[in-house]
């Protein structure tokens, strides 16, 4: 099965930076802002914006990680995923503005699990979307606020995101489809 590059280092670089204002913009500043990353990708992603937003506003942004895994819908259907750390920065979230990181939105399943576990640690003034990749097919109504690049796709296509944080490589990619 080959894939084609979609998205290369220098391209995903541009996206972020291009989120991080957009973030900025939105949200007046990045007074009260809080990045929370979706494992896996969506952490060290969520840790690019931060540095990104700091170094463009000159204010440290805090960054954690929101584990889903437990708030899925398709557990029976997929029992092996093992649950990942969840960390939220000190001062926790009541009152922030809160933006949910993650690299591929696809049926919007995540992202539901995502508003379902932000809920049980608190209650945020405001929740926003930032995401790498848009393919489409969404079975929620869900959208996001910032977004790296859409990229259509087939449900038979798969799109990988590769980060040199976990993967000693960055691209992203789309393989299958009609072959």
């Amino acid at each position: 099965m080959s894939a084609r590059i979609v998205l290369q280092e220098a391209d995903i670089r541009r996206a972020l930076t291009r989120i991080a204002h957009e973030i900025l913009e939105s949200n007046r500043g990045a007074e009260d802002l809080i990045l929370l990353g979706i494992p896996t990708r969506g952490v060290p992603l969520a840790e690019r914006l931060a540095m990104l937003i700091t170094e463009i506003a000159q204010i440290a942004v805090p960054v954690g990680s929101l584990d889903v895994t437990l708030f899925r819908d398709d557990l029976a259907k997929h029992p092996t995923r093992s649950p990942h750390r969840t960390h939220i920065p000190a001062g926790g979230i009541d009152g922030k503005t809160v933006v949910l990181v993650d690299d591929v939105l696809f049926s919007g399943r995540s992202i539901r699990a995502a508003l379902d576990a932000l809920q049980s640690i608190g209650r945020p003034a405001v929740v926003r979307l930032a995401i790498l990749v848009d393919r489409g097919h969404r079975e929620l109504p869900i959208r996001p606020d910032f977004v790296g690049k859409n990229i259509p796709s087939s449900r038979a296509e798969r799109v990988n995101v590769r980060l040199r944080e976990d993967d000693g490589e960055e691209y992203v990619s789309i393989e299958g489809g009609d072959e």
